[in-house]
């Protein structure tokens, strides 16, 4: 690599740069992000993923006759499958290229947390490459969801709630 590099006319050395200066030529480079058509995007892309699950559970409903708590179960795993699946054929990436946060806030998208994970160290063995990296994500989601689970529990002990029962 030269020592110095052409940047529009302006002369630089690779050697003398400062942090704020590449900060500054980085920007000048960085795509312009519209927000607002992300958050579109992750709503309508996120909510089709809720649409098909509603349906699935629906489908669930209607041909095995479950109940709706019945058909959460296989609902859900019907969903990661299908993440899975799409993780292993490259397509759920370039659905989240496009919606963002929208495919990684449903169960999809920890599915797919976890499927790249083992897919990326699958060369390194069954044990020591996908069983040790697959939960390298997942396990800091569990302990969040497990912590969290704790103190909404201690909250509800102590104002005297007990939760919502249906009979």
């Amino acid at each position: 690599m030269p020592a110095s590099t052409k940047n529009k006319g302006a002369k630089f050395s690779l050697d003398t740069l400062t942090h704020q200066e590449y900060k500054n030529i980085a920007q000048k480079h960085e795509p312009t992000r519209s927000i607002f058509k992300n958050c579109v995007l992750a709503f309508l892309i996120g909510g089709g993923i809720c649409f098909i699950g509603q349906a699935i559970q629906l489908g669930f409903m209607t041909w095995f006759d479950m109940s709706v708590k019945e058909a959460g179960s296989p609902t859900v795993a019907v969903l990661i499958i299908i993440s899975v699946i799409l993780t292993c054929l490259g397509v759920y990436d370039k659905i989240a290229q496009v919606a963002g946060a929208g495919t990684a806030v449903p169960v999809t998208g920890f599915a797919n947390s976890m499927c790249s994970a083992a897919l990326e160290h699958k060369a390194e063995g069954y044990v020591l490459g996908v069983g040790a990296n697959m939960f390298k994500l997942a396990g800091s989601v569990i302990v969040f969801g497990t912590v969290a689970a704790f103190f909404v529990g201690l909250v509800y002990a102590i104002l005297g709630l007990e939760g919502v029962h249906h009979p």
